[in-house]
């Protein structure tokens, strides 16, 4: 980020009365400074900075609500939509190998301050690669929730245009936005964009886009989260891994996970009388999407026949349903 753009950053936060963006910029700006051999100024910086911070009480900070949501307006309102997320990562069934990489992404940007101070850079470009329903598009919302942060998802039917430079354009207003307003923005199916330049199905245009992102992602060292997710990573173009600071793989549910996927979504129901080996046997294969669905379908049968407990034969039904439905 330049110091023009720190600048705007700086008067976008406070303008939206959000005191801990304000601080991290301010932060950033005394690092890029101290980069630049201005060691005096970069001093005076971080002395302010410490000040405003004793000015501001450490329970008030912990307590401190969201991020505040700028709803995307004017070309950018039909490339962007905005939302809170309710979503924890407590919430997610996870192995543990994925919820320690997941954990590391949401402290590092939480202590982005602290490392940012000492010249290094949290993790904030992702690239979340696995089948459909394993949980991708989840886990951008679960970030979105944990860090108390907006969440932007690029819309393709408004990003890509007609005409020769269009896409290209709007992708950098996106980026001009990622810069300015803090928030986790998820880029859902990447491989639209990502897809591989020298392919057989490749046209001018859709390289031309897949540079502009390309060099937009690289020149980004802004404090938003930035989250590619696809279900083909064998189509995305080699220079895109590179790009990102984390490529974190999601795969179809172990048994252990769909047992815990499935006793999270019928959590109120009494599961003692469940043929448990014959359940879990019954979801290899299924994504953890449609685990949560089959649950669910499951629980609302019991209600409806005034059940307080879950058969093993309607998971069974219901889990059978939705094999045949994705077969």
């Amino acid at each position: 980020m330049t110091t023009a753009r720190h600048i705007v950053a700086l008067l976008r936060s406070h303008i939206d009365g959000d005191e801990e963006r304000f601080l991290s910029v301010a932060t950033q700006l005394a690092a890029l400074e101290a980069r630049q051999g201005h060691g005096k100024l970069a001093q005076e910086l971080r002395e302010l900075i410490d000040a405003a911070k004793g000015k501001s009480a450490t329970v008030a900070r912990r307590g401190a609500g969201p991020v505040p949501l700028a709803q995307p307006k004017g070309e950018l309102s039909g490339v962007l939509a905005a939302r809170y997320s309710d979503i924890r990562l407590s919430t997610m069934v996870l192995g543990l190998d994925l919820h320690e990489r997941l954990a590391r992404v949401i402290t590092e940007q939480r202590q982005q301050e602290r490392l940012r101070a000492h010249g290094l850079a949290p993790r904030r470009k992702l690239l979340l690669v696995g089948p459909p329903g394993s949980g991708k598009t989840m886990t951008a919302s679960a970030l979105a929730g944990e860090l108390k942060l907006p969440l932007f998802t690029v819309l393709y039917d408004g990003l890509i245009g007609k005409l020769m430079g269009e896409t290209a354009t709007r992708l950098r207003l996106v980026f001009d936005a990622i810069a300015v307003q803090r928030g986790v923005y998820l880029f859902d199916e990447f491989d639209a964009i990502g897809s591989q330049r020298s392919g057989p199905n490749d046209v001018g245009e859709i390289r031309r886009v897949l540079n502009s992102f390309l060099q937009f992602l690289e020149n980004d060292d802004g404090p938003s989260l930035i989250v590619a997710a696809t279900n083909h990573p064998e189509l995305l173009d080699k220079a895109v891994f590179r790009r990102f600071d984390d490529v974190i793989p999601y795969g179809l549910p172990s048994a252990e996970i769909a047992r815990g996927i499935l006793e999270s979504h019928l959590t109120s129901f009494d599961l003692k009388s469940l043929d448990w080996a014959a359940v879990v046997e019954a979801t290899s294969g299924l994504s953890q999407a449609e685990v949560s669905r089959a649950a669910d379908e499951a629980a609302k049968a019991a209600v409806l026949c005034e059940f307080d407990g879950i058969k093993t034969s309607m998971l069974l039904s219901t889990l059978a349903e939705r094999r045949a439905a994705t077969s």
